[in-house]
């Protein structure tokens, strides 16, 4: 049997979207997607496609691009590059005010890794608040 890999950077987008809006379980309960294009169409630099909130203050965002999805954390950047490295996710700076990590999503398969992240991320950002 083949298996299909999806690496359209909207479907990438969508599907990562599913996952963190659609668990209830866990540290995902806190998340939502907001503020979301439903008519976003990739671009060689990424689209804005939505953003990703915890406890209603936004989080992240996802960008897409032809063959991807991205990430960008504005907080958490260094917690964001270590467990993007422990899950073999590409993981790069930007060089931004505020500076910015990204996590770059570049197949379906990638989807549950990078909800991975938000969660390690977002424990980190806890655990610095204590």
């Amino acid at each position: 049997m083949v298996e299909e890999r999806i690496t359209d950077g909207r479907r990438i987008a969508e599907l990562l979207s599913s996952e963190i809006d659609g668990r209830e379980d866990g540290e995902l309960a806190r998340f939502s997607v907001t503020n979301a294009d439903r008519d976003v169409e990739p671009t060689t630099d990424g689209a804005r496609a939505y953003d990703i909130t915890r406890d209603d203050d936004r989080f992240a965002r996802a960008f897409v691009q032809e063959d991807r999805a991205r990430l960008e954390f504005e907080a958490g950047q260094d917690a964001a590059a270590e467990a993007a490295a422990e899950v073999d996710l590409r993981v790069r700076p930007k060089a931004t005010t505020p500076p910015r990590t990204l996590v770059f999503v570049e197949s379906g398969a990638e989807v549950k890794r990078a909800t991975d992240v938000v969660q390690a991320v977002s424990r980190r950002l806890e655990d610095e608040r204590v």
